[in-house]
């Protein structure tokens, strides 16, 4: 079992969240394939959560709206090392990719090391948001709860669907300094703590929100020991 001493944030690591493919763009598609030609380069794949829309495992239909994206993250995790961070949208994921690092809910938060730094790594829907919602979440992650529902799961999956299709996910939280305090409360002896799941792109003291793909058009990458938020698709979307 790997330690956390062992654990490494390199130099060009890239981050990447709540890109939710595919019904709000092709942001992600189109950078994993950048990343399978080499016009994209990193020692390290951090995808820190809802990369996917809907996505989880024991059910082959839901796996067809992404086959594609699938298919190259599946052959990505055979050359770089590629850590999955499951989120609210896309988790039970370790049965769908056995050669990528699955980190699920519980968990996270995960201890990592930057330049003798020690960063906390979650995808974020796990502190500050309520017994009602954590219960949820343990329901929906639940093997046997979702075999349960294997003879509705078509149906299920297809209306799910069609609400995230015009659910709109990008806007700019108020009071979100204070949800990042709340946060941090939770996070013990820890320099940094790096998550996704709320689509801010902020930076607010030793707390980082990742953008999202879908929202902001922009990933998280190392320079220089230190995260930043840079667009990496160019002129392709």
């Amino acid at each position: 079992m790997e330690s956390e001493e062992q654990r490494e944030i390199k130099e060009g690591a890239l981050f990447v969240a709540d890109s939710h493919y595919p019904h709000h763009g092709d942001a992600f598609l189109i950078l994993l394939k950048k990343l399978q030609s080499g016009e994209v380069i990193t020692p390290q794949l951090f995808l820190m959560g809802d990369n996917f829309d809907l996505l989880f495992g024991y059910n082959a239909y839901v796996q067809t709206f992404s086959s594609e994206a699938i298919a190259i993250l599946q052959k990505l995790s055979k050359q770089i090392e590629l850590y999955y961070f499951e989120g609210n949208h896309d988790f039970m994921l370790s049965k769908i990719f056995p050669t990528i690092k699955v980190y699920p809910r519980e968990s996270q938060p995960i201890m990592f090391n930057l330049n003798g730094q020690r960063v906390g790594l979650s995808h974020g829907d796990r502190y500050a948001l309520g017994f009602t919602y954590d219960l949820y979440c343990r329901l929906l992650r639940n093997r046997y709860f979702i075999t349960i529902l294997r003879p509705f799961g078509k149906w299920l999956i297809d209306n799910r669907i069609d609400k995230l299709k015009k659910k709109k996910i990008c806007q700019t939280m108020e009071q979100f300094e204070y949800r990042a305090e709340k946060i941090l409360q939770s996070y013990h002896n820890v320099d940094l703590v790096i998550e996704g799941h709320y689509h801010q792109a902020r930076v607010i003291g030793k707390y980082i929100s990742l953008p999202s793909l879908a929202c902001q058009k922009e990933a998280g990458v190392i320079h220089n020991g230190k995260l930043v938020f840079e667009p990496l698709l160019g002129s392709s979307l």
